[in-house]
């Protein structure tokens, strides 16, 4: 009876097992495949630049004394939430999405860098519903080796909700 309890486990779990194997799928199978697609992906930004420094490398004129100085915007930081989706585009949706944007596709996109029938990944920052967008701040701007600054500088909200980017090989 032991023996027989035996070889029906082993046989029920070779056949779960058989079930479950990982099969190939050709291409053209594949394509009629449907379901979710795409990846998400969201950041918190936290970027803190010490200092960005323009030098002008030209000697200073002796009678007015302009050139050869720098700039230095120092405590530069990037903060806020950024979001972005990754999808495959079929060749028809991205020639609607293009021509919604103005971009005449068989002749300007299809002839330089897309030939119309290919797919294309798509990048896209989508309207997420947050407050926390992205913030871009510099504490202090001097010349030179001056300690003394001019002040600072602050852009907020930029708001990047909407931005798609499309990209295919070529």
């Amino acid at each position: 009876m032991k023996l027989i309890k035996t070889a029906a486990a082993f046989a029920l779990s070779t056949l779960a097992f058989a079930a479950s194997a990982m099969t190939p799928i050709q291409d053209a199978d594949l394509s009629a495949v449907s379901g979710q697609d795409g990846v998400s992906i969201a950041a918190n930004l936290n970027v803190n630049i010490g200092s960005f420094t323009y030098t002008d490398t030209d000697k200073a004129d002796p009678t007015t004394g302009f050139g050869g100085g720098s700039v230095s915007f120092n405590g530069i930081k990037v903060t806020g939430l950024i979001a972005a989706t990754l999808d495959i585009v079929n060749a028809k949706q991205f020639g609607a999405e293009m021509t919604a944007l103005g971009v005449n596709v068989p002749s300007a996109v299809a002839a330089k860098f897309h030939d119309g029938t290919s797919d294309v990944v798509k990048i896209a920052i989508p309207n997420v519903g947050t407050t926390n967008l992205l913030n871009m701040s510099v504490d202090s701007i001097k010349m030179g080796n001056s300690a003394a600054s001019f002040g600072s500088f602050a852009m907020k909200d930029i708001d990047l909700r909407g931005t798609a980017v499309y990209i295919w090989a070529h």
